[in-house]
C-alpha cells in the first residue's frame, strides 16, 4: 500500500504562479529578484493557511536557483532546487519559534548567522511563528536582523503581527497576505479533485470553501476528509452531513415561516434543528450570515459580495425579492442581538425562542392581537353570564321597597334614547331603601381611595408654575422674573445652585431669557439635560408664549467664584459685606476666626 500524503503537502504551491489569491505579493518579490533589490529581512504576515510560509520557500529557492525560468521561477533541476526538494538544503534553514524562543535558541541562530552557503549565493532563514519569541529573544536578535551578513536574508512568518515589537517591525519590509475568496479555494478544489478522480459537484465545493474562512490549507484538510467518507463520489447532501454544515433549506423555509407570521412553525422548526445534534448557536449565527447575505441581493451595487454556488444565489435572489429592507433589517437586528447575548443567558433555547418570535411579529400581529389592540368601542362584546342575560322586563312593576331588577346589558342599553336611560336610572335611585347612616370612622394617615376621590374632585390650593396661566400673561421683566423664580424653586438642590449662582436677563422684545453659567460643562449639561424641560415650563408658566431660554458662558473675568466653603469663611464674607453684621458682632463680641 502506497504512502498517503495529504492534499495540503501534495499540492502545496512550488512556484510564484501556483500561489492562490496572492498576485501582488508574488509579482512584487518577482520584481525585487529581477531588479536585485532584496532585503536582507522580509515579515510575511496573515490569517492561517493562506501561503506564508509556502511563498518564503518559494523566494527563497529562486534566489538560489541556478537556473531561473524567464519569469523567474525557480527551475527544479539545479543542485540547490534538488537538495532543498530532498530536505538537505544548507542554503535554505527553517526554524520553529513556537518551540525555539528562549534567548540561548537565538544565540545560536546568530552563530549560525556567520557561516557563508556552501551552494548557492545566499543563506535564507525562515522563522515560523515569530510572535511567539519572547521578550528577551526579540533584544537578543535586533543586532543580528538589522545588520546581517550581505549573504544572508531573514523572513519571518506569523499571524499575529501585533505581538511583534516595532522594533523588529521597523527593520522588515512587511507583506500581509489576504484571506483567498470562494472562487478561488473553489477553483484549486476543483483541479485537484479533477486530477484525484473524485465527482463532486459545484454546491459541494462552495460548502467546504466556505467552512474553510479563506484557508487553503483548512480546504484541502475538508476535502480529504470529504473523500474518506464518500469515496469518489461525492454529494452536496452527504458533504453537509459530514462537515455538520446546516442546509440552506432550512433558512429558507424558516424565511417563508417568519414572513407568514408562523411562529409556532417557525419553533418547531428551530426543535428540528436541535434534534438533529446542531449546535443551537451555530444555528442563530447562520440566520444572520443568511439576513446579510439577503440583504447584499437587495441591491445590484452589493451582489458581488454573496459568495454562493450559482444555484444557491439564485434563490437568494428570488427571497430577497419578498422580503422587505425593513423586516430583514430590524430581523438582523434582533438575530445578532441574540447571538451577543447567547453565552450569558441562562436559558439559551428561550432566548433564540423568544428571537424567532420577535421577527414573526415583524410581519403583523399574531391571532387575536389586532381585536387586544383595537379600541374598546371596536371589540365584539362579550357573552354576558346566563343570570345576566335574562334580566326582568322593564315595564314590569316592583314594590317600593323591593330590589331594583337586575341591569339591562350595556350593548342593549346604549342604543335607547338618553331620555329613557335617564328615568330608567332615577326610578332604579328611587326604589332602593334609603341607607342608615354609618358610624364616621376614627381619622388615619393612611392610604384611602375615598380620600383620593375627594382630593381630585377638589380644586388645588397651589398650581405647578409649569402648568399654563389660565389668562394671557404679558410678557413684562417682571412676568419673567415671577415665572422663573418660581420654576427654579422647583428643581432640585444641584440644579437651583447652578441656575442661581450667575446671572440672568431677559429681553422682552425677543421673548428670550438668557441664562449665563460660569464655563461651558455646565452649559453643555443644560443644554443636553434639561433645556428642553426648563422651556417649555416657562412657556407654560408665561400663558404659552413661544419663549426661548439661551445659555451663554460669561468671560472669566465676569464669574465670582465663591470660595466661602466653611462657616468661618462664610461667616467672615457676610460681616465683610454688611454694616449691620459688623457692629452685631462687634456688640456681641463674636470671634468668627
Amino acid at each position: 500500500m502506497a504512502q498517503f500524503i495529504v492534499s495540503a503537502r501534495k499540492y502545496r504551491p512550488a512556484t510564484f504562479d501556483k500561489l492562490i489569491g496572492q498576485e501582488n505579493i508574488a509579482r512584487t518579490l518577482k520584481n525585487s529578484i529581477v531588479s536585485g533589490q532584496l532585503a536582507h529581512a522580509y515579515l510575511f504576515c496573515g490569517p492561517r493557511g493562506v501561503g506564508k510560509t509556502s511563498c518564503a520557500r518559494i523566494f527563497a529557492k529562486t534566489i538560489n536557483c541556478s537556473n531561473p525560468g524567464p519569469d523567474m521561477e525557480p527551475c527544479g533541476e539545479c543542485e540547490s532546487c534538488r537538495s532543498f526538494a530532498e530536505g538537505r538544503s544548507y542554503c535554505i534553514h527553517e526554524l520553529d519559534a513556537a518551540s525555539n524562543n528562549s534567548v540561548d535558541d537565538i544565540r545560536n541562530l546568530t552563530d549560525q548567522v556567520r557561516i557563508p552557503p556552501q551552494i548557492g549565493r545566499y543563506s535564507v532563514y525562515i522563522i515560523d511563528e515569530v510572535h511567539m519569541l519572547s521578550q528577551a529573544a526579540f533584544n537578543a536578535f535586533l543586532k543580528t536582523l538589522e545588520e546581517p551578513p550581505e549573504y544572508a536574508i531573514f523572513i519571518l512568518a506569523t499571524t499575529e503581527k501585533h505581538k511583534i515589537l516595532p522594533t523588529i517591525l521597523s527593520r522588515c519590509q512587511t507583506y500581509d497576505f489576504n484571506r483567498i475568496r470562494v472562487e478561488d479555494i473553489v477553483r484549486n478544489l476543483k483541479g485537484i479533485a479533477a486530477s484525484e478522480n473524485v465527482n463532486i459537484s459545484d454546491d459541494a465545493l462552495h460548502i467546504i470553501a466556505q467552512k474553510a474562512d479563506g484557508a487553503m490549507r483548512d480546504a484541502l484538510t475538508l476535502f480529504d476528509q470529504t473523500v474518506a467518507f464518500c469515496g469518489s463520489e461525492i454529494s452536496y447532501e452527504q458533504v453537509i452531513g459530514i462537515l455538520n454544515v446546516l442546509d440552506y433549506d432550512y433558512y429558507f423555509r424558516l424565511t417563508d415561516m417568519l414572513l407568514a407570521g408562523d411562529f409556532a412553525q417557525a419553533l418547531m422548526l428551530f426543535d428540528e434543528v436541535l434534534s438533529k445534534g446542531f449546535n443551537a448557536l451555530h444555528f442563530i449565527s447562520g440566520l444572520s450570515s443568511h439576513l446579510r447575505d439577503l440583504i447584499v441581493c437587495k441591491m445590484s451595487s452589493s451582489r458581488s459580495l454573496l459568495e454562493m454556488a450559482p444555484s444557491v444565489a439564485a434563490k437568494y435572489d428570488q427571497y430577497a425579492a419578498k422580503c422587505s429592507m425593513g423586516f430583514l433589517y430590524q430581523a438582523l437586528e434582533i438575530s445578532t442581538a441574540c447571538e451577543t447575548g447567547y453565552k450569558a443567558s441562562g436559558n439559551p433555547r428561550l432566548l433564540i425562542e423568544f428571537a424567532l418570535i420577535k421577527m414573526a411579529r415583524l410581519a403583523g400581529p399574531f391571532e387575536g392581537e389586532a381585536v387586544l389592540a383595537a379600541p374598546a368601542a371596536a371589540r365584539p362584546a362579550a357573552p354576558a353570564p346566563a343570570s345576566v342575560q335574562a334580566p326582568a322586563p322593564a315595564s314590569a312593576p316592583h314594590p317600593a321597597g323591593a330590589a331594583a331588577p337586575a341591569a339591562a346589558p350595556a350593548a342593549a342599553r346604549a342604543s335607547e334614547p338618553a331620555e329613557i336611560r335617564q328615568t330608567a336610572a332615577a326610578d332604579v335611585a328611587a326604589a332602593r331603601p334609603a341607607a342608615a347612616p354609618r358610624p364616621a370612622a376614627p381619622r388615619t394617615a393612611g392610604f384611602s381611595i375615598k380620600n383620593m376621590i375627594n382630593a381630585a374632585s377638589q380644586p388645588k390650593q397651589k398650581e405647578d408654575a409649569s402648568q399654563p396661566s389660565a389668562q394671557p400673561v404679558e410678557l413684562t421683566e417682571e412676568a419673567f422674573e415671577k415665572a422663573w423664580e418660581a420654576i427654579v424653586s422647583e428643581q432640585k438642590p444641584k440644579l437651583r445652585a447652578l441656575l442661581t449662582s450667575v446671572k440672568h436677563e431677559f429681553d422682552k422684545d425677543e421673548a428670550t431669557l438668557t441664562q449665563f453659567v460660569a464655563n461651558d460643562l455646565q452649559r453643555d449639561w443644560i443644554m443636553s439635560n434639561m433645556h428642553f424641560i426648563l422651556e417649555d415650563k416657562l412657556r407654560k408658566a408665561l400663558g404659552g408664549h413661544a419663549v426661548k431660554i439661551l445659555v451663554e458662558v460669561l468671560p472669566p473675568e465676569q464669574v465670582k467664584v465663591n470660595t466661602e466653603y466653611m462657616p468661618t469663611e462664610v461667616a467672615k464674607a457676610m460681616i465683610k459685606d454688611s454694616p449691620q453684621m459688623e457692629s452685631f458682632s462687634r456688640e456681641f463680641d463674636l470671634d468668627v476666626s
